[in-house]
């Protein structure tokens, strides 16, 4: 008789989720994680009354009105609305690409104006390509101008992609840009989605909701003792790394990783906008959060007179530091397909997030795909 039905290991949207329905259900579970908290990367640091994302901006988003309702019934969410800015060489432009971008870009005003300056522009490398014997594009660079034609692509996206993955656009597959949104209309919010929002009061309630009466130990590390861990439960939910729950016997998967340096300034207003891109080459951080402006709105920004921001750094992943991103490269895609014919064969153990799938998650499929998997495992 195991002491527990499931034991999770990482307590961020997966797990935490995951085992909030096991719970639900009246399992057994323990959570534990490696970090001295929980969470995993949405947590918050409360630094005098700002809710900081200590592990970058989080903003959740979806059209699944099941989500939607299902973390509104755990905690309230506001109003914020997710518009970020460019900043190129000290001129400001409006993202995602739209009417007002196109307008700071070339002064045009109307759709048909922009339409067709973006069009002359794809045709002038679609000839480019043709004269080297190919529609087809080679790599990044290509696929992004074939997109959104030269000019975006210069002052947006090519130096902040640049500095995202610490490679030319030349040398990344073109593939990693399917599609760059182009909006012939005056709208500067980023997501499709319906629902948009962040919990009021921070992340950290919406984790405390999920486990709550669900005992947790936190600055545990499952490999460290992983027989004993292993011999606690029937089952393990497993959120970690891929490679290093089998002992990397294929090698190791890379990945981008951040390094945030924080700092509080005795200042009503940094930016004025949470989110702010520095597209620029030559800037070393890809973008300044300012953490307020996610839950603070109006005259709210000027009650609290200091704020809290965050230069972000994208870099190289090495041992010691937080996994991020997922490198979707040729070399790593067929090494973890590898790593999942183990997954498939493995008993007892279910894989799920961003490390354990070695994918890209946005935070509500995350949470689906965590309801998804448990309703798979009480058929």
């Amino acid at each position: 008789m195991k002491q527990y039905d499931y034991l999770v290991v990482g307590s961020g949207l997966f797990g935490a989720t995951f085992a909030y329905l096991a719970h639900k259900h009246g399992k057994r579970c323990l959570v534990i994680d490696k970090r001295t908290h929980l969470g995993g990367n949405v947590y918050c640091e409360n630094v005098d009354g700002i809710n900081v994302h200590k592990y970058g901006a989080h903003i959740f988003h979806t059209s699944d009105k099941e989500i939607w309702q299902f973390v509104n019934s755990i905690v309230e969410f506001n109003r914020y609305t997710n518009s970020p800015v460019a900043n190129y060489k000290g001129k400001l432009y409006n993202l995602p690409f739209n009417m007002n971008t196109f307008y700071q870009m070339w002064g045009v005003k109307t759709p048909a104006e922009a339409a067709s300056k973006i069009e002359s522009q794809r045709q002038e490398v679609r000839e480019a390509l043709a004269l080297q014997g190919t529609t087809e594009p080679r790599n990044l660079e290509e696929q992004a101008l074939l997109l959104v034609g030269k000019d975006i692509f210069e002052a947006l996206v090519k130096g902040y992609t640049e500095k995202q993955w610490g490679r030319k656009c030349t040398e990344l597959p073109a593939f990693i840009i399917k599609r760059l949104p182009v909006r012939l209309i005056f709208d500067n919010n980023y997501f499709n989605d319906k629902y948009q929002g962040i919990p009021i009061g921070g992340y950290n309630r919406l984790i405390a909701g999920l486990l709550d009466g669900i005992e947790t130990r936190t600055g545990v590390d499952f490999f460290e003792n992983r027989a004993y861990w292993e011999g606690l439960a029937g089952k393990i939910v497993f959120t970690g790394k891929i490679d290093e729950y089998f002992d990397y016997c294929f090698g190791k998967l890379e990945y981008r990783t951040v390094r945030f340096e924080e700092e509080r300034l005795d200042i009503a207003n940094y930016q004025g906008n949470a989110v702010v891109n520095y597209t620029d080459r030559d800037i070393p951080y890809t973008r300044i959060i300012e953490h307020k402006h996610f839950e603070m709105f109006g005259q709210q920004v000027y009650d609290c007179t200091h704020t809290v921001i965050s230069r972000e750094y994208s870099t190289e992943w090495k041992e010691g530091m937080e996994p991020y991103y997922p490198v979707n490269d040729d070399r790593n895609s067929a090494l973890y397909a590898r790593y999942k014919e183990l997954v498939d064969r493995e008993q007892g153990v279910i894989f799920g997030g961003r490390l354990a799938e070695y994918k890209y998650y946005d935070m509500a499929p995350v949470m689906a795909a965590a309801f998804k998997q448990f309703e798979k495992e009480e058929r």
